[in-house]
């Protein structure tokens, strides 16, 4: 009865239908009830809006949670770092929810997409046609089974070069690289406890940083990531635009 009420809940909450193909869809649940309705990613896009919180797999509409406090400001201070810092260099770019990355079989919608500058040509309106550079989703008790099972293995033959699972409540990272032979292998932090990341070249994180309660402030990780080299840069920035006085 749950899934029944579930698919219901899909088809109600779906895009819209006619009167007719509503009656439809009903007698066929009612019929074989093992058979949910499908719809084109085409068909999700345009039901789907700001405040939906859903994926697509597999023709599927697959309803999700929303995001608790912490899980949004983490999401929000990864965001900052890694935007603030691919933006500087040239990099690519920083996506956060609500954007859909569009793979093969489904429409995901990860916690955060980075997409390299030589990769921006899949950039569409509404979503990535096809694979980021770096995907990071933050897990939550709601959303463990599919960060770790499904969406690993999607996101793994995909292609995805980086691939990093954060866990809040426990307080664990694991950072996931592609190797030669198409896999994700589990990369662990050095003894330092510092990540290098493969895709955004001369970028590292601490992992501490990410349990701190308040978060630390973006601009002091930016300069203990960057350096010297970091602050000079922005100093160059700020008199291209004015700011500052040359000397």
């Amino acid at each position: 009865m749950g899934k029944l009420r579930d698919r219901l809940l899909a088809v109600l909450q779906g895009p819209p239908m006619s009167e007719d193909e509503l009656r439809r869809c009903l007698l066929e649940m009612a019929i074989s009830p093992a058979q949910p309705r499908k719809i084109t990613y085409e068909e999700f896009l345009a039901w789907a809006d700001e405040d939906t919180w859903a994926e697509w797999v597999d023709g599927e509409v697959i309803m999700v949670s929303p995001a608790s406090r912490l899980h949004q400001e983490l999401a929000f201070f990864l965001g900052r770092v890694i935007g603030l810092y691919a933006d500087l260099y040239a990099l690519g770019k920083v996506l956060l929810p609500p954007f859909q990355m569009k793979l093969a079989r489904s429409g995901r919608e990860p916690d955060l997409i980075f997409i390299a500058s030589q990769n921006l040509e899949r950039l569409r309106e509404a979503y990535l046609d096809g694979p980021a550079d770096l995907v990071v989703e933050i897990v939550s008790p709601e959303s463990i089974g599919r960060d770790r099972g499904e969406k690993f293995y999607e996101y793994e033959q995909a292609h995805i070069p980086e691939y990093w699972l954060v866990d809040p409540e426990v307080r664990r990272a694991e950072f996931y690289q592609l190797g030669v032979d198409g896999l994700f292998h589990l990369v662990p932090p050095d003894s330092e406890g510092i990540y290098r990341s493969a895709s955004l070249p001369g970028f590292w994180i601490r992992v501490s940083w990410l349990w701190q309660n308040p978060l630390p402030m973006v601009e002091d990780v930016l300069l203990e990531i960057g350096g010297e080299a970091y602050a000079r840069r922005w100093i160059e920035r700020l008199r291209k635009r004015g700011f500052l006085l040359n000397r």
